[in-house]
């Protein structure tokens, strides 16, 4: 079935894929759009957030432009289990979305006159409601329930709540898929939200507003041990259907445009979160680097360190948003494989411009609030940059 969203044209130049993988086929297109970007120093999860946010909100013209009388999802970041730490840090100072930032986002959000708020993850292997595993890391669900009114959340792992899955489609077939199945609350919404970490990433160099949206996917269809016909009841294993291609999806999704295309992670998952964004587009990245860690998206990394950015950032347009975040990490945005961050992958910065979701390109970027330079955080050289206290 297809979505009721309006897509965005898909639009940009031809992508060459570097190193000895195979070319993609060309996007062809005139150029993707670029929107502003509102960012803020901060440097604690105190009074000072609400504030800054609401600031940063009313310099991309005002949240209730986006959200008044609306349904609001919005995707956080829990990546892992509760229990896996960096040291003795919580979740929330390493590489979870801390949850002052996502709590402050649905005040300001029922402030705004959002209608019905509905916070969204797909916790590892489990049909639990988030708010048992929220409680597993500490955290008290209520703090988020009780920010504004008509807050729910939604295990988007499986079906959920909903009768059935509902599929996207991606503009102009895809890189790699050209829809997806996914549970009910992506398309059950009037706005979608990406609340982010700042993070490197392994697989895929950073992992910002985009990459967060990786997790939509559910495990009953694109686990590593989903049923091959149909979708199944409980979430099986990681998403290694996406990952590596050992498998298709389950034969109730669609399945990959080209199954003989590269099956290295570093081509396949860059890919399929950009046409993970075409299909589900995002109206507001907001990206929380005022806590963060080092190396990579878990503190399972080797070399992982606890360190503290001190900033936030905001936008209307993901790839826009992620090119600051990229560029407020000390990388290059228009920089793609084989350049940090991408060393060992392609850039889904690039890849999302093919699909005409935005610009990365920083001279086409209004950057408001706070320069990159004054904010800027070498992600590379942690320590001659800052620590956290």
């Amino acid at each position: 079935m297809m979505s009721r969203f309006t897509r965005r044209s898909a639009i940009a130049g031809a992508g060459a894929l570097a190193g000895s993988l195979l070319l993609r086929k060309p996007m062809l297109g005139t150029g993707a759009p670029a929107a502003p970007v509102a960012v803020a120093g901060c440097r604690s999860y105190g009074p000072e957030l609400v504030t800054t946010l609401d600031r940063m909100f009313d310099q991309l013209g005002g949240l209730g432009r986006i959200v008044k009388g609306k349904t609001v999802a919005m995707k956080v970041n829990l990546t892992g289990l509760p229990n896996d730490r960096l040291g003795r840090l919580p979740c929330g100072l390493s590489h979870w979305t801390h949850s002052s930032v996502i709590g402050a986002v649905v005040h300001l959000m029922g402030k705004a006159g959002a209608q019905r708020i509905r916070i969204l993850e797909s916790p590892w292997k489990s049909t639990d409601p988030i708010e048992e595993f929220l409680l597993q890391a500490g955290w008290e669900p209520l703090d988020l329930l009780n920010a504004a009114p008509r807050v729910e959340f939604e295990n988007t792992n499986y079906l959920g709540a909903g009768k059935q899955y509902v599929r996207l489609t991606t503009p102009r077939g895809g890189h790699i898929f050209r829809a997806f199945d996914l549970n009910h609350s992506y398309q059950d919404c009037d706005v979608f939200v990406s609340v982010a970490k700042l993070k490197e990433h392994v697989t895929t160099g950073v992992t910002l507003s985009m990459k967060n949206c990786f997790g939509i996917t559910p495990c009953t269809i694109y686990g590593d041990n989903a049923p091959v016909d149909a979708p199944g009841l409980v979430p099986q294993g990681g998403r290694g259907v996406l990952h590596s291609g050992e498998r298709q999806p389950s034969k109730s999704a669609p399945p990959e445009n080209d199954p003989a295309s590269p099956r290295d992670p570093g081509y396949r998952v860059p890919a399929i979160v950009a046409d993970l964004v075409a299909a589900r587009p995002i109206d507001l990245a907001i990206i929380d680097g005022i806590r963060t860690q080092t190396k990579g998206e878990t503190p399972g990394v080797e070399g992982a360190i606890p360190v503290a950015p001190g900033v936030l950032i905001a936008g209307i347009n993901c790839v826009s948003t992620d090119a600051v975040g990229a560029a407020v990490m000390g990388f290059d945005p228009m920089a793609d494989r084989g350049r940090a961050p991408f060393e060992r992958c392609d850039s889904t910065l690039r890849l999302a411009e093919e699909l005409g979701v935005g610009s990365r390109d920083l001279s086409r970027i209004e950057v408001l609030g706070t320069p990159i330079a004054r904010v800027r955080f070498n992600f590379r050289k942690p320590l001659a940059a800052a620590n956290p206290a």
